[in-house]
């Protein structure tokens, strides 16, 4: 009989294993018998665990949103604090969650580079990941005294979007020295353009 801790790691194992499957072959060519043994697992084991290749991708995604930080978002929180300070602490975590975190990275390229033949992978990476920051977000800017934006879900997206765009620029792609700049005075720029 398998413990709690036996089949979380084991699943654990599955998943870095399709996470290294899938951007050494692509998802197309990733298939469940390479998966099975970069994860050093049978292939009945891996059906006992995920149902199928789709079912083990979304939950990749759904580690991912996992780890990140979406305790910091809690908006009663966030509005007790100037609007100022809680936008540069959000910048900060989110920053943070992502700084040397190889699988996220792998995992960002893998859906953006998949996207086209297999939308409905990238679908699952917004809806799991972007929309509950974008909706608490858009939540901060509409309640927060402190806010005058005239469209909060904009401001929203210009947030989480300039974060992103640092995120993939700076890290992904690697242009820290092509393009460098300081992750606080990225922070700081961000929040004064958003509060003024």
């Amino acid at each position: 009989m398998e413990t709690k801790n036996n089949v979380t790691s084991k699943a654990e194992r599955i998943l870095m294993g399709a996470l290294q499957t899938f951007a050494t072959y692509g998802y197309a060519a990733a298939s469940m018998d390479r998966i099975a043994a970069a994860a050093g697992v049978s292939k009945p084991t891996l059906y006992n665990y995920f149902q199928d290749k789709e079912g083990l991708f979304t939950a990749l995604i759904n580690q991912f949103t996992q780890d990140k930080p979406m305790a910091v978002l809690e908006e009663s929180l966030l509005l007790q604090s100037p609007l100022r300070d809680s936008l540069k602490y959000l910048a900060s975590v989110l920053l943070n969650d992502f700084a040397n975190k190889q699988p996220k990275f792998t995992l960002v390229r893998l859906v953006i580079g998949q996207s086209g033949r297999f939308p409905d992978l990238a679908q699952t990476l917004i809806k799991n990941v972007q929309k509950p920051v974008l909706e608490k977000l858009t939540y901060l800017f509409t309640h927060h005294p402190d806010s005058k934006a005239t469209d909060p879900e904009v401001s929203a997206r210009m947030f989480t979007g300039s974060i992103m765009h640092y995120i993939v620029t700076q890290e992904i792609l690697h242009g820290r020295e092509i393009i460098p700049m300081e992750c606080d005075r990225f922070i700081d720029g961000l929040v004064n353009v958003l509060v003024g």
